[in-house]
């Protein structure tokens, strides 16, 4: 029997400078021996201090892009992540109703140059069409807050409440962020239906943090795509992405928020 690289799909912008969105995803599943898709739902002009222009691309070739993918390639995980109106969220859902395997939905809303990404009215849309959809939902604090109409959080007690907030609204498990918070360690704190769990690493104190989210997300689905279970996908992730960031000032990359070192355990 022919035997199928684990493969997975990421559907996100692009970024022309390379540390977030598309690249970095497929930097991402390559690094991690996956072999990656990609269905680009918008252009921007980006580096690593400012997104100055934003294309969308027509909703058509979206579905078609879509569809290209799944009726040829054995997909085994979904990475979603910069998504704009309502129509593109509710094209994309359309476009993926039939595929089986896990979806890790990253609601990316802010560039991390503070450019906007997700206007308030697609809120709804995203809570109605991919929020039901999401085997993992992967907000940072600010993101979370942003979706449940609140104040950012910190405290890890805190975190738990907003996740089983959010888990209330679809996904089967919510993955809370602490990037954004204090503190000497960043924890992460999985949510789902019958436990809390929390992933810590130390703070590293550099500003070349640029695709972290991204990064994460499409590190937990490369691991689902690779057959990890829902808490071994996070650690490895979890674990591998802080060694990115550990490695992040050897690129020196831009004069901004560089990009994570996706390649820090092939690179000499």
């Amino acid at each position: 029997m022919r035997r199928v690289a684990s493969t997975a799909l990421t559907i996100a912008g692009s970024d022309s400078g390379g540390g977030a969105g598309i690249q970095a995803d497929l930097k991402t599943f390559s690094a991690l021996g996956v072999y990656g898709c990609s269905v680009i739902t918008a252009i921007t002009a980006q580096n690593t201090t400012t997104v100055s222009a934003v294309h969308p691309v027509p909703l058509p070739v979206i579905s078609a892009q879509i569809a290209a993918v799944l009726e040829d390639i054995e997909v085994h995980a979904i990475k979603i992540g910069m998504l704009g109106d309502p129509d593109l969220i509710a094209c994309v859902a359309d476009a993926i109703r039939d595929f089986q395997g896990p979806v890790v939905l990253d609601p990316v809303m802010v560039a991390k140059s503070g450019v906007a990404l997700l206007p308030d009215h697609s809120m709804a849309a995203l809570k109605t069409h991919l929020f039901p959809r999401a085997t993992l939902l992967t907000p940072n604090l600010n993101e979370a807050a942003r979706l449940l109409g609140t104040d950012p959080v910190e405290e890890d007690r805190e975190m738990c409440a907003q996740g089983r907030e959010l888990l209330a609204l679809g996904p089967a498990a919510v993955l809370m962020k602490g990037g954004h918070g204090a503190g000497a360690a960043c924890t992460d704190w999985l949510v789902e239906p019958d436990r809390n769990l929390p992933f810590s690493a130390e703070r590293i104190a550099t500003a070349n943090t640029h695709g972290t989210g991204c990064t994460l997300s499409s590190a937990i689905a490369a691991g689902l795509a690779s057959g990890l279970s829902m808490v071994e996908a996070v650690r490895r992730a979890h674990g591998w992405l802080h060694k990115a960031i550990r490695a992040a000032d050897d690129l020196n990359i831009g004069q901004g928020h560089g990009p994570v070192h996706h390649f820090h355990e092939v690179w000499t």
